[in-house]
């Protein structure tokens, strides 16, 4: 009884369920869901695989092609990322950004896109010095590090909803 009614207090605090029963049947039928799902993880892993040869080029001064390389492939993965997360939101709520249950992950997501591409900029355009770029790119990976853990914190949501409405 107490799981329960800790999960529907949760569920509650959101104000509005996280999907209705449409956007829900939506979700679970189209492949843009499987596809941000297997997209969300292995963007995950390049940012950890990145994230290791840029601290390695920080601590050992060694590496900075290849953390360079890394940051530019985990930009590729986020673009591609925010790309396919629009059609999905446009298929399961009918807007390609902004839908109410997830404003704040989508208006987070633009400064992650934002520092990310700033990155590439001042990359291309030798703007920042090799270590300022890695600084940028660190603080790129720290915003995506928040707005991971948005969307993580949703599907949370959205399950504790799925388990009280069972």
């Amino acid at each position: 009884m107490a799981i329960a009614d800790t999960n529907t207090a949760s569920v509650q605090t959101l104000g509005r369920r996280l999907y209705s029963d449409a956007e829900r049947a939506r979700r679970d039928a189209t492949k843009w869901t499987l596809v941000q799902g297997i997209l969300a993880p292995l963007q995950f892993l390049v940012f950890l695989a990145s994230l290791v040869l840029v601290l390695r080029y920080l601590i050992t001064g060694a590496g900075y092609d290849v953390a360079t390389l890394s940051i530019v492939i985990k930009t590729g993965f986020l673009l591609l990322i925010m790309v396919t997360g629009a059609i999905w939101e446009k298929v399961v709520f009918g807007q390609y950004l902004f839908a109410p249950a997830f404003f704040w992950e989508d208006v987070f997501s633009f400064a992650v896109i934002a520092l990310h591409l700033l990155y590439i900029f001042a990359l291309y355009s030798s703007a920042l010095s090799p270590s300022g770029l890695i600084y940028l790119a660190l603080a790129a990976y720290a915003a995506y590090v928040i707005n991971a853990a948005q969307f993580v914190w949703k599907l949370r949501l959205a399950r504790l909803d799925a388990e009280a409405r069972a």
